[in-house]
């Protein structure tokens, strides 16, 4: 690695960030740029301070760069070359050096650390932990076994419905799915091998979450592989109708048989795109309404009719229906309602990830000029980003199965296309409502290891941790407005800053990746590189997934402050390292790739990234993570937004970018 650094170190770089201007000292090492601002001097005459005062450092992960930007000028031009970072915690910093070759070894420096071909070559694999994280195990806070034995489910506890299958224990039956698979006790391995022919990658229906109180499930899989002909699967009807029927009787009456017995909306299914956020009913609402006005439960059976006694299953399609009905054209497709009528379907209008992918961008759009501008974001752009509606729909969908799991008593099976990704939004956030546990620092990383990792949300193609050749450019046109130059002064340099960036870096459209507006059908998973392009990044595969549920669990911590162990800060932490390939956590897409690559063996687990001030109440705990390292706001110091615990640098002014959305949500 250290050969492809042209330069370790330059002096005299003026940096440009949130508004102000800074001089530094840059560094760069194998995994990341230090930018280190010398203490102010005294000045004469004045007393020294007691304690001497210390250099400040800000330190980027090279993986946290999502777009590099150079800048030659010719010599003899009087104008000084120029990187423009855009970071993936929405932090935007300019350097400008004293000549354009320094500049230019910088660039390719930057651009040699960033581009990896292995997943090997991440700081993960390198990184020692000091002090207090050095105790801990961050691979161990996370144990699936007792994790279902908390749930009930147990080998040696009574009988709950449910058990625990090990078909899946080499990963042969299903390669994204986890080792220990829970299933209803009266369906047989052989029945699941079946089951798992109809089913995309063979992600079967199998347990997420069970309810302590009314023994309800939340389920989760992938699409069904229906097609055009309608194509059905006795044994998946039958595990699904297991799934829904492994609860106890409550009262005199067995909630199962209810279900059966009863004239139900069975095949009906509801469209439930883009949930308003105005004074109305949302779509989500309506159908909760006429699902308990359509129970005539008390006809058919004489018995009183009594809130949450009657069940009400539920299928959920988190895509659009047109999506849904597009799939079955390649075979794909959802469920037919006629072959399971003992549940309601319900389509959320969730959109993929391409579109997630270039809300965000316009998100980016919006803040884009925070590194030469104090003024906050342009807020009616980040309105058209449609980030906010992308969150509420998420938001009421997981509500909506919260609901029919507490409040109605009944069971839910989730799914999207491969289930991996809105799949794992809405289980996880459907938990977080049903849950208390998973709304402590230590329950909220295991939702996040059982349904995000486990489950096989692919970190890897998701976040794409390699890079690539795009996000680096050179920009030609050196003459298009005039730079910061050294020895100016403040107000100056601003003035020249805003010239130059405005029609410098946001002048042609045109550069962006193509694969940003491209509306593939559904987020398929990436065909199997060949050997020479091997892990290369996909950038038609990159979306802001995880991010979404995290904005989504902010959304929720502001509206429930008191509810949560954590606060915010443990959220922008999770976030900073989500990018920053400090731990072995996210770096690859499944439970099986972790082990064949040995990563529990040879990285730090990052399920303890809480850092100091993270909690709402025991402040100490867990508080493994270096403060004021990775991920500050340049030339801001310690404290604030953004990155592990860092300068305000990080999400700008805008708090969130899910900015002033109010969603008003139930917990239990």
């Amino acid at each position: 690695m250290a050969d492809k650094l042209k330069i370790a170190k330059v002096e005299d770089v003026q940096v440009l960030a949130a508004g102000e201007i800074s001089i530094v000292t840059l560094h760069l090492t194998q995994h990341h740029l230090i930018l280190v601002q010398a203490p102010p001097s005294v000045p004469p005459g004045d007393s020294p301070p007691k304690r001497p005062a210390r250099s400040k450092e800000s330190w980027i992960a090279y993986t946290m760069i999502a777009l590099c930007t150079f800048r030659p000028t010719p010599q003899g031009s009087g104008l000084a070359s120029s990187i423009r970072l855009r970071c993936r915690d929405f932090i935007f910093v300019t350097l400008n050096f004293t000549t354009d070759r320094k500049a230019r070894d910088v660039f390719e420096s930057i651009k040699g650390a960033t581009k990896l071909s292995r997943t090997e070559k991440l700081y993960a694999f390198s990184f020692q932990p000091v002090g207090p994280e050095k105790e801990i195990n961050g691979w161990e806070i996370y144990d699936a076994k007792a994790e279902w034995k908390r749930q009930g489910i147990s080998d040696k506890g009574a009988d709950r419905g449910w058990r625990i299958s090990k078909i899946n224990m080499d990963y042969g039956f299903s390669p994204t799915y986890p080792a220990l698979l829970p299933v209803p006790s009266n369906i047989s391995d052989n029945t699941l091998n079946y089951a798992g022919r109809y089913r995309s990658r063979v992600r079967i229906p199998v347990l997420t979450y069970l309810h302590p109180v009314n023994n309800c499930s939340i389920t989760r899989s992938s699409q069904p592989l229906a097609g055009l002909r309608g194509n059905r699967s006795i044994q998946d009807e039958k595990l699904v109708s297991a799934c829904f029927s492994a609860s106890t009787s409550l009262g005199d009456g067995d909630l199962s048989s209810s279900v059966n017995s009863r004239t139900s909306p069975a095949s009906s299914q509801t469209d439930l795109n883009y949930p308003s956020t105005e004074g109305e009913l949302s779509e989500t609402e309506r159908l909760e309404d006429e699902l308990i006005a359509s129970s005539n439960f008390e006809a058919v059976s004489d018995k009183p009719h009594i809130y949450g006694a009657q069940q009400h299953n539920l299928i959920v399609d988190a895509r659009p229906t047109v999506n849904a009905l597009a799939m079955q054209a390649v075979g794909l497709g959802s469920e037919n309602m006629d072959h399971y009528k003992f549940a309601t379907k319900a389509y959320l209008g969730i959109d993929n990830i391409h579109v997630m992918r270039e809300s965000l961008n316009k998100v980016i759009e919006a803040i884009k000029d925070s590194d030469i501008s104090k003024l906050p974001p342009n807020r009616e752009l980040l309105a058209k980003s449609g980030w906010l509606k992308h969150i509420t729909g998420v938001l009421d969908g997981s509500a909506l199965i919260a609901r029919q799991v507490g409040i109605q008593h009944s069971h839910v099976l989730i799914h999207c296309s491969d289930g991996w990704d809105r799949t794992s939004q809405l289980s996880a956030l459907s938990q977080l409502l049903l849950d208390p546990y998973y709304r402590t620092i230590s329950g909220f990383i295991v939702l996040i290891e059982k349904d995000w990792l486990s489950f096989g949300h692919m970190f890897q193609h998701r976040s794409g941790y390699l890079s690539s050749e795009k996000w680096f450019k050179t920009q030609n046109d050196a003459l298009a407005g005039s730079a910061i130059q050294p020895g100016s002064t403040n107000n100056d340099a601003i003035e020249n800053a805003l010239l130059s960036a405005k029609r410098f870096f946001n002048k042609n459209k045109e550069s962006q990746d193509s694969s940003d507006t491209e509306t593939l059908p559904e987020d398929e998973a990436p065909k199997t590189p060949s050997k020479d392009s091997k892990e290369a990044t996909d950038l038609n595969n990159i979306s802001p997934t995880f991010h979404q549920f995290l904005d989504c669990t902010y959304q929720l911590l502001r509206q429930h402050p008191t509810r949560f162990e954590f606060n915010e800060r443990f959220l922008r932490r999770l976030l900073y390292h989500l990018y920053s390939c400090q731990y072995g956590t996210f770096l690859y897409n499944n439970e099986k790739q972790h082990r064949g690559a040995y990563a529990y063996a040879l990285t730090v687990g990052g399920s303890t990234a809480s850092g100091g001030g993270a909690s709402n109440g025991d402040a100490g705990r867990f508080a493994s993570l270096r403060d004021g390292i990775a991920g500050l706001g340049i030339g801001r110091g310690r404290g604030g937004v953004g990155g592990s615990g860092s300068g305000s640098g990080s999400v700008g002014r805008s708090k969130s970018p899910a900015i002033g959305g109010k969603m008003e949500v139930e917990m239990q």
